[in-house]
């Protein structure tokens, strides 16, 4: 059976993954797009991902541990493959388009995957409280950034 601790680390590096992700979808979201608001918008959230990253980062601390940076070439086919599983995949194809609708579509995507893994994140049990608090904060904040896109996604 999985220790407590692991199960903390498996919660903590998916969501930082998860993030990083995020962040970088944004990223490239925001150089490719030409309307100033939205790309002021998605540096915004890009932003608002690497503090997510480094506020689980240092709870990983907190608990003894660091979350997981795979270099390898291993680790970089997992990331690849997380980051289909975590809904950004198709933004490269929506950026070499140059449309902006479906890069804001591609980014909804990407933030429908994050809720889902904050979702299983929030259901895993035994979780410290600090933990299940910023869990649910970020998650919140995700949910608005992905109503906020919605809204851009709509006026265009």
């Amino acid at each position: 059976m999985e220790n407590k601790n692991e199960k903390v680390m498996d919660v903590l590096n998916d969501l930082v993954e998860t993030a990083r992700d995020g962040r970088k979808g944004y990223e490239t979201a925001a150089g490719a797009v030409d309307n100033t608001r939205i790309k002021a918008e998605l540096e915004r959230f890009a932003h608002q991902r690497a503090v997510f990253v480094s506020e689980l980062e240092s709870i990983a601390q907190q608990h003894g541990n660091s979350t997981s940076n795979t270099t390898t070439v291993e680790g970089a086919a997992l990331q690849a493959a997380g980051a289909v599983h975590r809904g950004w995949i198709n933004l490269k194809s929506a950026v070499g388009a140059n449309d902006s609708k479906a890069i804001l579509g591609e980014c909804e995507t990407g933030d429908e995957a994050a809720i889902k893994a904050y979702d299983n994140a929030l259901n895993t049990e035994g979780l410290p409280v600090d933990l299940l608090t910023v869990i649910q904060r970020q998650r919140q904040e995700i949910m608005a950034t992905k109503q906020t896109i919605t809204s851009l996604k709509e006026a265009l």
